[in-house]
């Protein structure tokens, strides 16, 4: 079968399979953001969780349907009904329709030995689960993807009854079949026949127009290549997750597959502009998940495209494909050499003109400044907020509404009560200096808002944005309690969402730095519509005297 060009359908599952993870959790903010970027990524499908199995999933698919994807459908997971019981009053399958998502995903059993020894039950009433299930979901006009779990183990023990299955659920209307690699033991060779026989059989008995999916996990090392071997065998869509987050050893990692798939294969996943910010989404995600990006990662690890040994180097200074399979362009990466950096403009012209700001020349001068940044421990992967800064403070016009001065802190605690913390900040606004204190339990909470304190009456804008969000990731851990920590912060003002860092061996600089940037871009942004001082004056804020800014990149 000729599968070149064709439509590859991406079903992503980071929000629930990703976080089976251990150490990884996520709050609902976090599956929020990362259900945004991947929409933006041009994913089709972002499963969000399982929602009758906890509260946090309830609650991101109440939150989810005031997102405004572009492109990809929001998809609910769970299971078939259970045995002996109808829809109607199945608890899953409720909660599954009240989660009032278009895709719903439904796992179901495909062994017979997990049919007769897990659910218990007997084979035919597990055909009328999948059955029954299926038909009820899509008669409510979702679209209905079945998960065939433990399928390329339950077709080696009894083939008959693994097809049955998916016989049970396409005649039902599952607009999908998947087949699950569930344990990750399975071979490519494997794989790809199994896949094959499934087309031959499904088309036999007259669904040749369900699409087959594959779901692989990487217990052999062998999910990515599982993955590509099913779809050069026919399969149209590919479930896995961004770096291949997972229980056990991970799942299939869709960061290199859809690099493979699209520059080594032909295939059509997602645009070449999608492409290009791979690099970006991976980070993005292993940021918001407060994880070390893989600096060895295919593609879009920062040691990926790296030369250190002389002859590669001085090769490619030649040529680089002389020692890189694909330009690191494609997918949003560069060319490094160690010790010397070479540069890597178009990643920071991209990102700009995504956000609409022009760079007019200047992307070498704040790749340059993102450079010297990241070399003291800053990151912008997941900071879309401090990046965005970058440029506009770059700008020729650029006029600062505010300068954060100094600050003091004062921390005790008196036996028997909690710890406190008393902030004072000086800050500047125009040619006015005020001198502002906040005292709070945490730091953070004092120095946000002393800061507020004193910019409010002046922009009283910055009442609208809230603190939604911080992270600290220590960068050094070697060097122990003298390590350097990172500041994360995610501001919010309605259903706007920026995040700004900051990266200092102290952690309350740290954190002034990310506090400095989350409340100045609003302002930057607003900037067009804002009042001038002299009308926040008559409107019975402080009067300001003459605004003179500072110079940019002063700041």
């Amino acid at each position: 079968m000729n599968t070149r060009n064709r439509r590859i359908r991406l079903y992503d599952t980071t929000l629930r399979d990703g976080t089976q993870r251990e150490g990884l959790s996520l709050s609902v903010d976090d599956k929020l953001r990362i259900a945004r970027e991947l929409d933006v990524f041009g994913v089709d499908y972002i499963e969000g969780g399982w929602p009758g199995s906890n509260p946090k999933d309830a609650e991101f698919f109440q939150r989810a349907r005031g997102l405004r994807l572009r492109h990809a459908r929001i998809a609910a997971f769970g299971s078939t009904r259970h045995a002996s019981t109808r829809c109607e009053t199945d608890a899953n399958i409720q909660a599954l329709v009240a989660a009032e998502t278009p895709v719903v995903t439904l796992v179901g059993k495909s062994s017979a030995l997990h049919v007769e020894r897990v659910l218990e039950t007997t084979r035919e009433e597990n055909l009328r689960m999948i059955s029954d299930s299926i038909r009820y979901l899509a008669e409510l006009d979702r679209e209905v993807i079945y998960d065939a779990e433990h399928f390329f183990d339950g077709y080696r023990l009894d083939g008959e009854y693994a097809l049955a299955t998916l016989a049970a659920a396409a005649a039902a209307g599952a607009a999908c079949v998947v087949l699950c690699d569930t344990n990750g033991g399975s071979l490519p060779d494997t794989v790809a026949g199994t896949v094959r026989a499934v087309r031959s059989f499904l088309d036999a008995e007259g669904f040749s127009t369900t699409p087959i999916g594959v779901h692989t996990h990487n217990d052999s090392g062998l999910a990515v290549a599982n993955a590509m071997a099913g779809v050069d065998a026919g399969a149209s869509h590919v479930q896995g997750t961004i770096n291949g987050y997972g229980e056990r050893c991970g799942n299939m990692d869709l960061v290199p597959l859809v690099a493979n798939l699209q520059l080594k294969l032909g295939y059509d996943c997602i645009s070449e502009e999608q492409l290009a910010r791979l690099t970006e989404v991976s980070h993005f995600v292993a940021d918001v998940a407060n994880l070390n990006p893989d600096a060895h990662a295919p593609y879009v690890g920062r040691s990926a495209f790296a030369h250190k040994g002389g002859i590669h180097v001085a090769a490619v200074h030649k040529f680089r494909s002389s020692y890189e399979h694909v330009d690191p362009a494609l997918v949003g990466n560069e060319t490094r050499v160690v010790v010397s950096e070479l540069a890597g403009r178009r990643n920071v012209h991209m990102r700009a003109e995504a956000l609409g700001l022009p760079l007019d020349g200047r992307e070498q001068a704040v790749l340059s400044q993102i450079k010297e940044l990241e070399a003291n421990g800053f990151q912008f992967e997941a900071a879309d907020g401090s990046f965005e800064l970058l440029i506009r403070r770059s700008a020729p016009d650029y006029r600062p509404p505010f300068e954060l001065l100094d600050y003091t802190t004062l921390a005790s605690r008196q036996a028997g009560s909690a710890p406190r913390v008393q902030v004072m900040v000086r800050l500047r606004v125009g040619e006015v200096i005020m001198h502002t204190a906040a005292d709070a339990e945490g730091p953070v909470h004092a120095l946000d808002s002393a800061i507020r304190k004193a910019l409010i009456p002046y922009y009283p804008e910055l009442d609208e944005v809230h603190l939604v969000d911080f992270k600290v990731r220590i960068i050094d851990t070697h060097r122990g309690s003298a390590a350097k920590p990172r500041v994360l912060i995610e501001s919010a003002r309605g259903d706007e969402r920026w995040s700004t860092v900051g990266c200092s061996e102290n952690i309350i600089e740290a954190s002034w730095q990310a506090l400095w940037d989350s409340l100045e871009l609003p302002l930057l942004r607003n900037r067009d519509d804002r009042r001038a001082p002299s009308e926040a004056s008559a409107s019975g804020s402080r009067p300001l005297e003459r605004a003179q800014f500072l110079t940019p990149l002063e700041a």
